[in-house]
C-alpha cells in the first residue's frame, strides 16, 4: 500500500501549497488524482514518489514510514518507484541518447548486466523503433521523447508509477499508446498507479477511481 497521511507541503517555510491531504493506492490499482493547474496536485505526486520531502505528515511505502527523500531514501524505496512527467525535455538529459537515456536508471544502481537486451525491450514496449535510440532528445518528437521517458521509468520494474500530466503536451493517438503501456504493465506486475491530470474524461477512463483535489485539501 502506498498511504499519505496527513501530508503537509511546499517550497518555502511557513508557506505551504497545501494542507493536510491524505490518500492511499492500493497494489494493482490505478487511482487519478484530478485538479487544476496550480492546485498542488504536481507536488502531492513528488512526494509521494519520495521527490519532495513534506513539510508534515507521513508516507508509508508497503507499510513502511519514510524516513528519507530523494538519493538519500534507501535504494529499495527509490527504486520502488517509476515516475513520468508532464515536460519531458525537461526531465531528459540532452546529452543522453534515447538509449542512454532509457538506461539511466540501471546504471546509476550497478545493474550493468544486461542493459541492452533491457532496453531493447522496453523500446519495442512503448513503440520506439531502433533508429531512434541513437538520436538526442532535440533531434525526436515530444511523443518519441515521452515514450522514451516511460520507458525509462519502468526499466527497474518499480511496484508503483507517478505518472504526473504524462499525456498533457501529446496528441491523442500517443495518449493512448502511453496509457496502453502502463495499464498492461500495471496488469502484468500488480503496481499500483498513481495518475496525476485536469483531463475527468480520461482519468475516469484509465484508473479505477478518480479523486477530486478539492476533496483533499482543507487550505
Amino acid at each position: 500500500m502506498l498511504e499519505l497521511s496527513a501530508i503537509t507541503a511546499g517550497y518555502a517555510r511557513n508557506a505551504p501549497v497545501f494542507r493536510d491531504v491524505s490518500l492511499s493506492v492500493a497494489p494493482g490499482e490505478a487511482v487519478g488524482l484530478l485538479g487544476p493547474s496550480g492546485c498542488g496536485k504536481s507536488t502531492l505526486a513528488r512526494v509521494a514518489a519520495l521527490l519532495h520531502q513534506p513539510d508534515a505528515g507521513t508516507l508509508f511505502v508497503d507499510g513502511t514510514p519514510v524516513r528519507r527523500w530523494r538519493h538519500r531514501a534507501p535504494r529499495d524505496q527509490r527504486t520502488a518507484f517509476g515516475v513520468v512527467f508532464q515536460q519531458a525535455r525537461l526531465s531528459a538529459d540532452p546529452r543522453l541518447a534515447l538509449t542512454d537515456l532509457i538506461a539511466e536508471p540501471l546504471r546509476a544502481t550497478g545493474r550493468r548486466e544486461g542493459i541492452t537486451g533491457r532496453v531493447a525491450e522496453l523500446a519495442a514496449t512503448v513503440g520506439l523503433t531502433t533508429d531512434l535510440l541513437s538520436r538526442r532528445p532535440h533531434e525526436v518528437s515530444d511523443g518519441q521523447l515521452q515514450r522514451a521517458c516511460l520507458a525509462r521509468a519502468l526499466v527497474l520494474r518499480p511496484r508503483w508509477l507517478v505518472c504526473d500530466e504524462m499525456t498533457a503536451m501529446l496528441d491523442a493517438s500517443t495518449t493512448a499508446a502511453l496509457v496502453r503501456v502502463v495499464e498492461d504493465y500495471r496488469a502484468a506486475t500488480g503496481a499500483g498507479l498513481l495518475a496525476v491530470g485536469h483531463d475527468r474524461v480520461l482519468l475516469d477512463r484509465w484508473c479505477h477511481r478518480t479523486v477530486d483535489w478539492g476533496t483533499l485539501t482543507r487550505g
